[in-house]
């Protein structure tokens, strides 16, 4: 995993069985997403996406939860770049306290154009900066279509 993000649990993050609720499982990727992206495309500003009339939209979310997680524990949130295609990617995740495995999955985020209300393809530099932070050889290589 290529980013990690840490977040510190918090009384109020817990459900009636003292657990960490599972909707801030998903706060918590999504902090660490955000942070990840804003990493690896300094422009990335997921509150003002209308200023590039360009955006990023969360389509889909996957998690599968491994392991209770409690009171004031420190969670790892590890992100790294899944499968990139034509106008969507993968955000995959895995979130630990210590070496214990609390949740893993992944989020896709899909271009946006805010002009036209829709669904667009990445922008090519967009593209490419997350092909390499994949791992994935751009040099000569087509993107899948989604």
């Amino acid at each position: 995993m290529s980013y990690t993000h840490t977040e510190r649990v918090r009384f109020g993050d817990l459900d009636a069985m003292r657990h960490l609720n599972n909707v801030v499982f998903l706060r918590y990727f999504e902090t660490a997403r955000i942070a990840y992206l804003r990493a690896i495309v300094p422009g990335h500003d997921p509150a003002n996406p209308e200023a590039d009339a360009f955006g990023l939209i969360f389509a889909e979310c996957h998690i599968n939860y491994r392991s209770p997680v409690l009171f004031d524990e420190e969670v790892a949130v590890k992100c790294s770049i899944g499968a990139v295609k034509r106008s969507s990617f993968r955000v995959e995740f895995e979130m630990r306290v210590g070496t214990r495995l609390a949740a893993e999955g992944y989020g896709v985020l899909v271009g946006f154009d805010y002009g036209a209300q829709q669904a667009a393809q990445l922008p090519d530099a967009l593209r490419e900066t997350l092909e390499v932070e994949a791992g994935v050889s751009t040099a000569g290589a087509s993107s899948s279509s989604d």
